[in-house]
């Protein structure tokens, strides 16, 4: 995989601010107890078993509180007894129950990347898995069952294909979730070299599994939302097919340019990312390098993994962050206007961290001060390399970078829980307030072994605000929106997506931190063009928002 080999940058003196997040680790105690299987324990034989999978919060049965959704792989030998995806129902008490086989959801494989939305607008999210060989769609049916749809859908495809990201998209504002998936590179157990093999194959003089760079990359697939429970092939049509492949990991779709048309990025692994912007006919043109988002400041492609959305300087525009190899850093693209980004990485404090492989990231205000922290999650691909140099470990901790304002970060390598610390071998990451207590918390999933849940236990006086959007004309999800908070003097803009980080999908619900502001004015963009203002919301709740309605609901959570 791509890597740089950069020395990171030198740590400046300690801010000494306090940072009011602090994190705990409490999966066992939440019942999260079954490992997540993905290849063996002690080596990774093939790159397919190495790049894990994502993880997702959502409220499948709308009761209002975030349920959760695991992925899971396998081993190559065959099924492993009771390892399965895995939906766990949130108690409400801090605890959760593994409900998988009564939804229905009870399934062995490849799973790598999941999208989250209700994409036949019948008030219920659905779930769309990609995998290899296959990629799985599940119709939530209201009671709390899934039906696999994906034949009766048209999603079946001919052949092995290996699916990563995935993302819903309303790509024609027809009010009807669209389907992006990207594919990695061309895979079989039977034809790809055995590690060692070539120089692809070989990290720090141990051998080890092949790719991606010498296989065969993959190109992305878009399909059409028929509005009758099928999907259509609209790759060739849209211009999606005609960029060049890359090793495709993650998809999100966002607006990015504020036109009122999502883009899709694609965060690609030792190529350069891809960046798809909506020509505003039904039809897109990849423009990666030309936006600056596809390499680095110095023109390289890096190893693209995770990719996080939001508004770190709180400018009103979204910004973007990638994750990397080790020996590189992650990348902080600022956003210029009119699809123009810029590599902010050192200068904003980020090349101080290169030594792990990172993966699921977030922007997100993880002490409710009102400017976005950062963090990600990471973990070799190569527990081999462990054996023979002891100083690059497989399992590593995670990284939490507080927001210090003017466009710096600090990191925090203690002083925000003993979770951010604990070393695993991590891949995705999900952001949402499982809890309802107002602080965003952070679901992780950790290669076989049980996943992390780190429950945010948030002191200080901030406050906050939930938004949760419904579409009328637009898609019922309101994927696609975007929602600038205005508080404090500052201005922070938030998108509602389908998926983010790695292969995974947070809460729909979009949280701002306020600082001490007890008001903030709201202004949402509808993915149908539809625009709407609302002044002095206050502060310490959630409210739901209804397209051409207003606020139809407020609802006080917290401590």
């Amino acid at each position: 995989m791509a890597s740089r080999g950069v020395r990171p940058q030198p740590r400046g003196k300690p801010s000494g601010l306090p940072f009011h997040a602090r994190f705990t680790d409490v999966a066992s105690s939440a019942g999260l107890h079954a490992p997540v299987i993905y290849g063996p324990p002690d080596r990774m034989d093939y790159i397919l078993e190495s790049m894990g999978c994502g993880v997702a919060f959502l409220d499948y049965d709308n009761d209002g509180w975030l349920d959760i959704f695991l992925l899971s792989g396998t081993r190559r030998q065959g099924p492993v007894e009771g390892v399965t995806n895995r939906l766990y129902k949130n108690n409400r008490d801090g605890t959760f129950t593994d409900v998988t086989a009564k939804a229905g959801l009870v399934r062995q494989g490849w799973a790598f990347g999941v999208t989250v939305a209700d994409y036949n607008n019948d008030g219920f999210d659905d779930l769309f898995i990609t995998g290899w060989p296959q990629n799985t769609l599940y119709r939530n049916n209201g009671d709390g069952t899934f039906t696999d749809v994906t034949a009766a859908a048209g999603l079946l495809h001919s052949g092995n294909r290996w699916g990563t990201g995935c993302t819903w998209v309303d790509y024609d504002r027809d009010g009807r979730l669209d389907l992006f998936v990207s594919n990695y590179v061309v895979f079989d157990f039977n034809t790809i070299p055995p590690a060692g093999k070539n120089p692809n194959c070989n990290y720090k003089g141990v051998a080890v599994n092949c790719g991606p760079r010498g296989l065969v990359a993959e190109r992305p697939i878009l399909y059409h939302n028929n509005g009758d429970g099928t999907f259509t092939d609209v790759t060739g049509r849209t211009g999606i097919g005609a960029a060049t492949p890359g090793y495709g990991l993650t998809a999100v779709a966002a607006d990015l340019d504020g036109d009122g048309w999502q883009e899709l990025y694609v965060a690609c692994d030792s190529t350069p990312s891809l960046l798809f912007r909506h020509k505003a006919d039904g039809t897109f043109e990849e423009i990666g390098l030309e936006s600056g988002l596809a390499v680095n400041e110095d023109g390289r492609e890096q190893a693209g993994m995770g990719i996080a959305i939001g508004d770190f300087d709180t400018d009103g525009s979204l910004d973007v962050l990638k994750t990397h190899f080790a020996d590189d850093t992650a990348a902080l693209y600022r956003n210029a206007g009119h699809l123009e980004f810029e590599d902010v990485t050192v200068r904003s404090g980020l090349g101080v961290e290169t030594r792990y492989v990172s993966w699921g990231d977030g922007i997100v205000d993880l002490d409710n001060n009102g400017l976005p922290d950062i963090f990600w999650v990471t973990g070799s691909t190569f527990p081999e390399v462990e054996r023979v140099h002891p100083e690059i470990p497989h399992k590593t901790p995670r990284v939490l970078f507080r927001n210090l304002g003017g466009g710096r970060f600090e990191e925090l390598l203690d002083g925000a829980g003993p979770a951010i610390a604990e070393a695993h071998a991590s891949r995705g990451v999900a952001f949402g307030d499982f809890d309802n207590d107002g602080d965003m918390d952070i679901l992780i999933m950790n290669i076989n072994e049980p996943p992390s849940l780190l429950r945010n236990d948030l002191s200080g006086s901030g406050h906050w605000l939930k938004v949760k959007l419904v579409g009328t004309r637009s898609n019922r999800s309101a994927i696609g929106s975007v929602v600038t908070a205005t508080y404090g003097g500052r201005r922070q803009a938030q998108a509602v997506m389908a998926a983010s980080g790695y292969l995974s999908c947070g809460d729909r619900r979009l949280h701002f931190g306020l600082g001490a502001a007890v008001t903030a004015d709201l202004e949402i963009a509808w993915p149908s063009g539809v625009h709407e203002v609302l002044k002095d919301v206050r502060a310490d709740q959630l409210v739901t928002v209804k397209e051409g309605a207003g606020i139809i609901g407020q609802e006080k959570l917290g401590r």
